[in-house]
């Protein structure tokens, strides 16, 4: 009987019924590839997007009618099975996370990946469902607060949506880079994300930062919920404001501020980097998570079975910290 792996198809853009379960052929690994089994995977919000085909301008690159890679997920955990004849970093046995990048299809039961991807060696001290999500929310956030705003110790740091995957990861980065950090959230999630290392909550059921007096030397809007013309009051000087959800809006801030003024509005896609950059990058965060200054956030663990329902959990914006299917 031919082996098979378990996974996920997305055959045309849409809500979360869209997604499909399927059966395909276990694959034999190339000369640089390595056979993972599967046993966490991440569900994120960058996820839902390319599920649904958002924003449409990102459909050249995605599919315009449809996706070109049809699977679902990209951060993973799990066990390398089988390895190419040239490969060389890793060996049957290895416990691995990554990300799967534009080829998809972490959401499954297995996947081949090139051993110069975006693929470490797990630490036997992070558990499966916490390296899944190690390539969402923390290697983001680090690119973000560490390669685009270059955050410095000392400075003020605002993250906007601080309960959310790159929000939770965001005020523990902050706060390790030696930050004053403020984090907006709900009255349901101010203690939580203090417990996170937060200086100073903003409930925004209570009050609307862009009200306030205090100014900030970078603001991160995590969800894209607010803009650069909205936050820019609430700016230093030189402040930065960046966002990992690119929009025209955005992009047209990026182009006046470098025009006028001394503030500016930044985004440089993390998966844009190489994969030496973005494994540099991981092992700095392992360094953290080894010294207690960084821990993943779970907010629910399903089964693989139940994707559909963790994409719609994940859609709600009431999660704190990360989605995992195992």
């Amino acid at each position: 009987m031919t082996a098979t792996l378990s996974a996920w198809s997305i055959e045309r853009y849409g809500a979360p019924d869209v997604l499909n379960p399927v059966t395909r052929p276990l694959p034999t690994p190339g000369p640089s590839e390595v056979l993972i089994r599967i046993r966490a995977s991440a569900v994120t919000r960058a996820d839902g997007m390319m599920r649904a085909g958002r924003p449409l301008f990102a459909r050249p690159f995605l599919g315009l009618r449809r996706p070109r890679q049809n699977l679902s997920g990209t951060g993973l955990s799990g066990e390398v099975i089988a390895i190419g004849q040239k490969v060389g970093r890793f060996a049957v046995g290895d416990a691995v996370f990554g990300e799967a990048g534009m080829k998809f299809g972490a959401n499954a039961s297995h996947i081949c990946l090139d051993e110069a991807s975006v693929l470490m060696k797990k630490p036997r001290a992070l558990a499966h469902e916490d390296a899944a999500v190690m390539c969402d929310g923390p290697l983001t956030s680090y690119h973000f607060l560490h390669e685009v705003a270059q955050v410095r110790p000392g400075q003020r740091v605002l993250i906007l949506g601080g309960s959310g995957s790159l929000g939770t990861a965001a005020v523990q980065i902050a706060k390790a880079a030696g930050s004053h950090v403020a984090a907006t959230c709900s009255t349901r999630n101010a203690a939580f994300v203090a417990g996170l290392g937060a200086d100073r909550i903003i409930d925004y059921t209570q009050e609307d930062f862009t009200t306030l007096p205090e100014r900030y030397d970078v603001i991160f809007d995590t969800l894209g919920i607010s803009t650069f013309g909205t936050a820019k009051a609430r700016l230093t000087n030189n402040g930065r404001y960046v966002c990992p959800v690119l929009t025209l809006p955005l992009l047209g801030a990026m182009l006046q501020s470098r025009l006028i003024g001394h503030r500016r509005a930044l985004f440089a896609a993390a998966g844009l980097q190489s994969p030496e950059i973005l494994r540099a990058h991981l092992v700095h965060l392992l360094a953290m998570v080894e010294a207690g200054t960084l821990s993943p956030v779970l907010d629910r663990i399903y089964p693989l079975t139940d994707l559909i329902d963790a994409h719609r959990h994940m859609e709600t914006g009431h999660k704190r910290g990360n989605v995992v299917v195992v």
